[in-house]
C-alpha cells in the first residue's frame, strides 16, 4: 500500500459533506494506492483505519468452520470500510479483501472517531450507509442460499458494474469462485451460460458486460432489493432528511 497526498474527493459518503465541512473536515485523511488481493481487515482484527474507496472495490468476506470463505458484501466509492467502528465495534468481523485495485482515502480510527463525534453530518451519512450495506449483507446472505449460480453471478457482476463505473473489468474463475463460495466448474458453467446468451464477453480473465438490460433480466431480485435500497437512501439524503 502506497501513501501520498490528499486527492480531490472521490467517494460518494465524503462527497455529501457540505462543501464547507468538506474542505476541512474529516481531518487526517491520506490517500492511499491498494492493490489487488491486499486485505485491509482479518476477522478478530482491531480497526485502525477505515477507508473510503475512490475507484478501489473491496469484498467482505466471511467463513464458517474450515470452508472456503464466501462474500457477504461488496464496498466502492459509495461506502467506507470499517463501519463497524462507527457503531461501537472496534473489531472487524469479516475479511476486506480488495477485488479491484484503486484508490481510497484512509483514516486512522482515533481520527475517524473523533470527527465523528462532531461532524453531525459525517454521523448522519455514515449511519446512514451502514443502514444500507446491512441490508446488503442480509439479501447476499439470503441469494447465497436460495439463488442458483448463474443468477448470483449476474447480480455479482451488476453490482460491480455500478462500483467501478464500468462494464469492463478483470476477474479470475478463481477468484468469481471464492466470492461466490462456489466450485470453480459451477462459475465456469455458469459465464458460459451467460456468454452464450451474449450477455457478457469473457476471456482470459477479461469481462466485458455486453447486454446490460438481459444481464439485469438473469439477475436474480436481489440485485434490484439492494439497488431500491440506495435509491432510496440517496433519495433521503437529496431531501435533507435526517431518519
Amino acid at each position: 500500500m502506497r501513501s501520498f497526498k490528499r486527492a480531490p474527493v472521490g467517494n460518494r459518503l465524503l462527497a455529501a459533506l457540505p462543501a464547507a465541512e468538506a474542505a476541512e473536515t474529516p481531518a487526517g485523511l491520506d490517500t492511499v494506492d491498494l492493490s489487488f488481493g491486499e486485505i485491509l481487515h482479518e476477522p478478530g482484527d482491531a480497526v485502525d483505519h477505515v477507508y473510503f474507496p475512490h475507484d478501489a472495490l473491496v469484498s467482505l468476506l466471511t467463513r464458517v468452520d474450515d470452508h472456503q470463505a464466501i462474500e457477504v458484501g461488496m464496498i466502492g466509492y459509495e461506502g467506507m470500510v470499517g463501519v463497524t467502528l462507527a457503531l461501537g465495534l472496534p473489531i472487524s468481523p469479516v475479511r476486506a479483501l480488495v477485488q479491484g485495485p484503486g484508490t481510497a482515502a484512509r483514516m486512522k480510527a482515533a481520527d475517524f472517531l473523533r470527527e465523528l463525534g462532531h461532524n453531525p453530518v459525517l454521523q448522519h451519512e455514515i449511519y446512514r450507509y451502514s443502514a444500507v450495506l446491512m441490508a446488503q449483507v442480509m439479501q447476499t446472505a439470503a441469494c447465497n442460499r436460495f439463488h442458483v449460480v448463474e443468477a448470483r453471478l449476474a447480480r455479482w457482476l451488476l453490482m460491480t458494474r455500478d462500483r467501478v463505473d464500468s462494464n469492463r473489468f478483470r476477474m479470475t474463475h478463481e477468484f468469481l469462485a471464492t466470492m461466490l463460495g462456489v466450485r470453480r466448474v459451477g462459475v465456469t458453467k455458469a459465464a458460459h451460460e451467460l456468454q452464450q446468451r451474449k450477455l457478457i464477453d469473457y476471456s482470459r480473465g477479461n469481462i466485458e458486460i455486453q447486454d446490460e438490460e438481459g444481464l439485469e433480466a438473469a439477475s436474480c431480485s436481489c440485485y434490484e432489493a439492494v439497488k431500491k435500497i440506495q435509491t432510496r437512501a440517496a433519495a433521503s439524503r437529496k431531501r435533507g432528511g435526517r431518519s
